[in-house]
């Protein structure tokens, strides 16, 4: 999903954690709410949605009789009780202390961001930089939607970020879930805006 600054009715320039929780449940638009401010979420394209959905399932699949949860894009992960407060596209918990709220998850072990271009900066930085605040988390993947291209940042023995790409023919491992799928699973009935441009590429070539 991608995240715009808006503020819809609320006629304040700055919420409070408490504000946003009781004003956003109102709404018929989802917010992310950073430092005070509100950001609604906007529709992402057919490849975005597909990527998502593809990976949910297999991670649905795979995790239900684990005692995990999986999650997308319509519930809240807080990173603390002050906020931040984000929609990742999927995430994964397995941790008995996310049953207890219904409202939204505060113990992920896996985040995942499908990627656009007005987000790619922000899911590359200062999102990750908050995401790498919780301690439950391992593995962190960002997935481009305009052409194959994933990336698995896992956290180490030591504590720190490593990480992992996979393009096409590879298979994905995502240790924290243990589950490996392949790539073109994953972008099952994707298909790219620039296909008609390379296939005329290829053509021209001949």
């Amino acid at each position: 999903m991608v995240a715009n600054p808006q503020y819809s009715t609320y006629d304040s320039t700055y919420m409070t954690p408490e504000e946003y929780l009781s004003w956003e449940p109102t709404q018929d638009l989802r917010y992310e709410y950073v430092s005070g401010k509100v950001f609604a979420m906007t529709g992402g394209t057919k490849p975005h949605n597909r990527i998502a959905l593809n990976l949910a399932t297999a991670l649905d699949s795979h995790l239900a009789d684990k005692g995990c949860e999986v999650f997308i894009a319509d519930v809240k992960l807080q990173l603390s009780s002050k906020g931040p407060y984000r929609y990742p596209d999927v995430m994964v918990t397995c941790d008995p202390r996310d049953k207890e709220n219904n409202k939204f998850v505060e113990y992920p072990c896996l985040i995942v961001e499908v990627l656009s271009p007005s987000t790619e900066a922000k899911d590359r930085g200062s999102k990750f930089k908050k995401y790498r605040q919780l301690e439950t988390l391992k593995e962190y993947v960002l997935i481009q939607p305009e052409q194959i291209g994933v990336e698995c940042f896992r956290k180490n023995e030591q504590g720190l970020w490593v990480l992992y790409s996979y393009e096409a023919g590879e298979t994905v491992n995502l240790e924290s879930v243990g589950l490996s799928i392949s790539v073109e699973a994953l972008y099952r009935q994707v298909n790219f805006d620039n296909n008609d441009e390379l296939a005329e590429e290829e053509d021209d070539e001949k």
